[in-house]
């Protein structure tokens, strides 16, 4: 196969990825990124955790949609997430559920 043949795979992948998020978004209550991955959640708690010379985020989430292009089920009942990174925590309102026009996939 060549990298053509993959690249189209990809995108089909990722544009399948986006269609299940467009369904699926107005499920959630928060939206959450971290540095390796974005979540959909319906419960998040953050906690800092302060070590010796630093400190970290335990992130811990129920009811929750894992964007992920290779995992087969996206949905799941809890994770925790360890980081030193930045995390940021959004709550969506019901407004910000309708995706503008331009974004729209069906016109």
């Amino acid at each position: 196969m060549d990298d053509e043949v993959f690249e189209d795979y990809d995108r089909e992948l990722e544009l399948a990825l986006f269609k299940e998020y467009r369904d699926v978004v107005s499920q959630f209550q928060y939206v959450i990124e971290t540095e390796r991955r974005f979540y959909l959640a319906n419960d998040v708690n953050v906690v800092r955790r302060d070590t010796e010379h630093d400190f970290y985020f335990e992130i811990s989430m129920t009811d929750v949609w894992v964007w992920d292009i290779y995992r087969a089920d996206r949905f799941v009942k809890s994770v925790r997430v360890l980081t030193f990174k930045d995390v940021n925590v959004e709550e969506l309102q019901r407004r910000d559920f309708q995706l503008p026009e331009e974004l729209s996939l069906d016109s």
